[in-house]
């Protein structure tokens, strides 16, 4: 379907709308504008997506007689117990085990999967490809034995019902500063979309990636004092001495270092070791199960949307859509957030389709540009309103509700709504997502 457009001149009632009035909006569309492969899982019924103190780099400890092999993955044990940040809960032992969480009801209402993914600012330039779009990771499945995943069981996954777009990295544990460290080597222009919002507008740190430089978690920085821009011995099959690109959080239980794939190669890093898997408007405990049948016995297939594994965002912002549209609303007194994420899932569902549509309209919640000179807003504090940043697109449409009455209820949101879109079928659309989100997070 069309993707509704923020307001325009034409008047509901006697609130002012800037911006020019949109044709489509008249009538029940047939077509997404700008939508990807399944996009239709915005309609779906289913269930929801520091600076470190200089100092001088230590060698690793030991005699330097320790085996330069990787200590390869062997189970989830390995990858997500064992990380360096710790406080990390394993879902299954070193002997294997099914390492699901706990099954989710089969009964799912509307709302789609990324108000738990990531937010993501897709506007940074910099030496590697900029973010065209958001893909929450769902799925962390790491191969059994520490063995390469089989092409052909990556395009299994691939094809499961739901799953939009799956990655495959090379990993393993190396030593660096005397410690064992999961590390995935990357592709940093696909990658920095799949990794937390604070992240991946960092396009330094990606940049820093692509120079054949290593990234780190910030609690790895902190435990073992590493420093940017300083060179550490990385002990694995080879010892290069790599530089320090920066840190970040990875929002990848257990894994504390990012490489790049030329780096991972030097390193003897295990190919294709494990997948991430994007699956709008999935179960993602349906997810877990049918990528654990694909692997089979020994996989270790990880529900990222459990509570104990949900990134918290960087400098006390929200670190998801879902926490975004909480927090937006509040500067709305009397607006529900689930109007904002019935919204944010109509317009751009939460982010993946941000771009422009035929329009016009831009970003994660599709302002049209005069709209958001009116009412964009700098809500991250980073000196500008970018209309594609969700940080602040996100409460320029709060802003945007509110100023038409919806914090008041009844009509009168009704009517806020439909000056966020001239059409009824939109309002009655909006709003009935909005009470899905809000039966599925009472």
């Amino acid at each position: 379907m069309a993707a509704a457009k923020p307001p325009s001149a034409e008047s509901h009632d006697d609130a002012e709308a800037p911006g020019g009035p949109h044709d489509e909006a008249r009538a029940e569309p047939h077509a997404e504008p700008h939508a990807e492969p399944h996009a239709e899982s915005r309609d779906d019924a289913a269930v929801p997506p520091p600076p470190v103190p200089p100092g001088k780099a230590a060698k690793p400890g030991g005699s330097g007689k320790r085996s330069r092999r990787p200590l390869l993955v062997a189970g989830v044990a390995v990858l997500l117990a064992a990380g360096v940040a710790g406080g990390v809960h394993a879902v299954a032992g070193s002997g294997g085990g099914s390492g699901r969480p706990g099954a989710g009801s089969t009964s799912e209402p509307p709302p789609t999967v990324p108000p738990t993914g990531p937010v993501t600012n897709v506007t940074d330039p910099g030496q590697v490809a900029p973010l065209r779009r958001v893909v929450p990771p769902d799925v962390l499945a790491v191969s059994g034995g520490g063995g390469s995943i089989a092409p052909a069981q990556i395009a299994r996954i691939a094809k499961l019902g739901k799953v939009r777009d799956v990655v495959a990295v090379a990993g393993g544990a190396v030593q660096l500063q005397g410690r064992a460290v999961n590390t995935f080597a990357v592709d940093p222009s696909s990658f920095r979309s799949w990794t937390p919002p604070g992240t991946a507008k960092k396009t330094e740190l990606w940049a820093a990636l692509a120079a054949d430089q290593f990234v780190v978690s910030t609690a790895a920085a902190e435990q073992l004092r590493l420093s940017r821009g300083f060179q550490y011995p990385i002990v694995a099959r080879t010892m290069p001495s790599v530089t320090m690109g920066g840190a970040g959080s990875l929002g990848l239980p257990g894994i504390d270092m990012l490489v790049s794939r030329k780096t991972g190669t030097q390193l003897g890093l295990v190919p294709n070791v494990a997948v991430m898997v994007n699956a709008p408007g999935a179960d993602p405990a349906q997810v877990v199960r049918a990528v654990s049948r694909v692997l089979g016995t020994g996989a270790n297939v990880v529900d990222l949307n459990d509570a104990k594994y949900k990134t918290q965002g960087d400098g006390g912002r929200p670190g998801s859509y879902m926490d975004l549209y909480r927090q937006a609303a509040t500067s709305c007194p009397g607006l529900s957030w689930t109007v904002l994420a019935a919204i944010g899932q109509v317009e751009s569902d939460h982010g993946r389709n941000a771009g422009r549509s035929s329009a016009g309209a831009l970003g994660p919640m599709q302002f049209m540009p005069a709209t958001w000179k009116a009412y964009g807003v700098d809500g991250d504090r980073d000196g500008k309103a970018d209309i594609m940043n969700p940080y602040d697109a996100v409460p320029a449409a709060a802003k945007y509700l509110c100023a038409n009455g919806a914090g008041r209820g009844g009509k009168q949101l009704y009517r806020a709504v439909w000056h966020y879109n001239h059409a009824d079928w939109y309002v009655q659309k909006v709003l009935g997502l909005a009470r899905a989100y809000a039966a599925r997070y009472r």
